[in-house]
């Protein structure tokens, strides 16, 4: 079943509309940096609180890098791990933003890891989710030696960060996924000025649009209240392609919470998300 199908808004807009349908800012005033800001202190104090983490190359560029926290463990005992993928449009963000949760985790016996990636236009759509997929290769590939559960890896992610999770779990086997306010039918960013940097013609948007395929993991679809209509019908959307193929998923808004914040329910493992992420790395 295509995304587009349940997407009845966004073929109908006018370009003007579309651009302000996925502007994800449009929802909070247009000023997005203080939580840009927020991402980067809170990340910063996180790895004061319980260090910089080892940093593991995936590959020979500069940023096929990840920042891995591991909680202590007795010596032989392999830790879960959750995976975070930063958001920006694939243009934007780093690792070194996206820490914030890993205090959280490590303290209950979870290992956290903050992946990098070459942004657009320096890599473009394909070339970065292949880096994603190589990353999360490489940490299945090396797991004991990191001290990590080879079987028990859940990938998480925000707005395109979710994008990019979802096409790792496509071809990489991981335990489960949790999606934040995701973008998955990328067909609509085609003539807005988000497409200037990654250069994305119909065909290609279409390509590298998330159709989940059978394997796919058990997952949770959620999205802020505070959300364009578009991006919550991309959620939506995605989360009925995936219950249509069988896969465990549930879906759900976040009271009070827009795009840019939503993500910080991982930063409590006491909220409902949290809580989902444990019982699926649990199954």
């Amino acid at each position: 079943m295509a995304l587009t199908e349940h997407l009845v808004q966004w073929p109908t807009m006018t370009a003007a509309q579309r651009e302000e349908a996925y502007s994800p800012s449009s929802c909070i005033g247009g000023n997005y940096q203080p939580f840009v800001d927020a991402y980067a202190t809170q990340s910063a104090a996180a790895r004061a609180e319980i260090g910089p983490g080892q940093e593991v190359a995936y590959g020979p560029q500069p940023a096929q890098t990840l920042d891995l926290f591991l909680p202590t463990l007795p010596p032989g005992d392999l830790a879960p791990l959750v995976v975070f993928i930063h958001g920006g449009y694939w243009q934007e963000l780093s690792k070194s933003e996206s820490s914030f949760a890993a205090p959280s985790w490590v303290t209950n016996n979870v290992a956290f890891a903050a992946l990098d990636y070459t942004l657009a236009p320096h890599a473009n759509l394909a070339e970065i989710a292949e880096e994603c997929c190589q990353a999360i290769r490489h940490l299945k590939t090396h797991a004991t030696e990191l001290n990590l559960d080879p079987e028990c890896m859940v990938l998480t992610g925000s707005s395109a960060g979710a994008h990019l999770a979802a096409m790792v779990a496509n071809t990489v086997s991981v335990k489960a996924t949790v999606l934040f306010s995701g973008i998955y039918d990328l067909v609509p960013l085609v003539g807005t000025s988000i497409n200037e940097a990654l250069q994305l013609n119909e065909t290609q948007a279409q390509e590298l649009s998330v159709q989940p395929q059978p394997g796919f993991p058990s997952s949770v679809v959620c999205w802020g209240e505070n959300e364009t209509t578009e991006f919550k019908a991309q959620s939506q959307a995605f989360a009925v392609a995936l219950q249509a193929q069988g896969t465990e998923c549930q879906q759900y808004e976040i009271a009070g919470r827009n795009h840019f914040d939503v993500v910080f329910e991982l930063s409590d493992l006491s909220t409902p998300t949290s809580q989902h992420l444990i019982s699926l790395m649990n199954v």
